[in-house]
């Protein structure tokens, strides 16, 4: 049976990321919505945590044994703060985790170090596709073996940090599975959109499309692990940071509503009013405990550790959004302007069930 109890290192971990979500991702959320960046400052003290560093093992650069269980606590904690800080922070992870996950030991020893033992820099990876029947496990992007490499054609979207990226892994299909190939940055045949795609959420982040046509890629770069831990490894970190937004906007509405009078009676004796903040709390607890039982499940190799990762995921997208569009309504007009947070908890929050693949831990 798991525990709940996190160990002495754990709390560390998470009184740090708390923290930092608090004094620093949070104040600094609206103004990056609204100037679509964030300071590199508040990046680089987001890194320097070593949250994603205490995953990778010594041997590669970092300090620690990867646990989901740590990774799904420091993302509840950073969501909380704001959600593009958080992704942003992270997106190293998207290229370092499928590599100790499904890489080589040469992979690992040439790619890994570099990444974890440095300053934070643009590393990414590309999943999604524009596709309204997306499916990770049945990409339109395709790989086929020539000679001694592969030629991979497609078309990504939602590559974050595309434009400067130093590395990133592009999946593809090839013999009917899903594939990670690692795409050093001037790979002939790579275009990357100049423009930045526009979201409803999420403005902080530069966010880019990556075509491919004809890159050929040595048998090197090709991740010989299997797809499905990767995916379980972003099924997790997307439920985790779901339950971070719905924290958040859960907190934000309740002290308001305590707060707030209307006609002589603060908005939280209105008894809708308060069976909705109940249920909003009700819906998040249950999925953060979900979330934190697939990642135990993980890391221990349990035999449904992969359904209870999607069971997360699916089952906390749709939470996040219940939660975030109450949080709305308990705040009344005030809620549907930007001067409070919980437009932009809802506008992200309505982004997670497309999310598969932007967030690793």
């Amino acid at each position: 049976m798991y525990s709940f109890e996190p160990s002495e290192e754990q709390k560390m971990l998470i009184d740090a990321v708390n923290r930092f979500a608090t004094n620093d991702l949070r104040p600094a959320a609206h103004e990056a919505e609204e100037s679509g960046k964030f300071e590199s400052k508040l990046i680089d003290k987001g890194w320097e945590m070593g949250v994603l560093q205490a995953s990778i093992p010594e041997a590669y650069g970092g300090f620690g044994d990867r646990s989901v269980v740590t990774g799904v606590l420091a993302a509840e904690s950073m969501a909380w703060g704001d959600l593009a800080g958080s992704m942003a922070i992270m997106a190293p992870g998207l290229f370092t985790l499928p590599i100790l996950l499904a890489g080589s030991e040469e992979q690992k020893d040439n790619y890994l170090p570099p990444v974890i033992e440095g300053n934070w820099q643009p590393y990414t990876a590309a999943l999604l596709e524009k596709k309204f029947d997306f499916d990770p496990n049945d990409l339109t992007t395709s790989a086929v073996q020539d000679g001694d490499g592969y030629i991979l054609n497609g078309e990504k979207t939602y590559v974050p940090f595309a434009a400067n990226a130093k590395a990133m892994v592009v999946y593809a299909k090839m013999e009917g599975r899903t594939c990670g190939f690692i795409l050093p940055a001037g790979t002939t045949g790579v275009n990357v959109s100049e423009e930045r795609q526009k979201l409803m959420g999420l403005n902080a982040l530069p966010f880019h499309t990556v075509k491919l046509n004809n890159v050929r890629l040595p048998k090197s770069q090709l991740l010989p692990g299997d797809f499905g831990p990767v995916l379980d490894a972003s099924r997790v970190a997307l439920a985790s940071l779901a339950v971070g937004v719905a924290k958040a906007a859960f907190e934000y509405s309740r002290d308001y509503a305590k707060d707030r009078d209307v006609f002589g009676v603060k908005v939280a004796q209105k008894q809708s009013i308060a069976f909705m903040l109940a249920e909003m709390s009700i819906e998040i607890e249950s999925m953060r405990a979900l979330t934190w039982e697939a990642a135990w499940k993980l890391d221990t190799g349990k035999e449904d550790a992969s359904k209870m990762a999607y069971l997360a995921q699916t089952g906390a997208a749709d939470m996040v959004m219940m939660v975030t569009d109450r949080a709305v309504q308990i705040l009344g007009g005030h809620g549907y302007i930007r001067e409070h947070p919980v437009e932009l908890f809802m506008r992200n929050g309505r982004g997670f069930t497309t999310f598969t693949g932007l967030a690793m831990v």
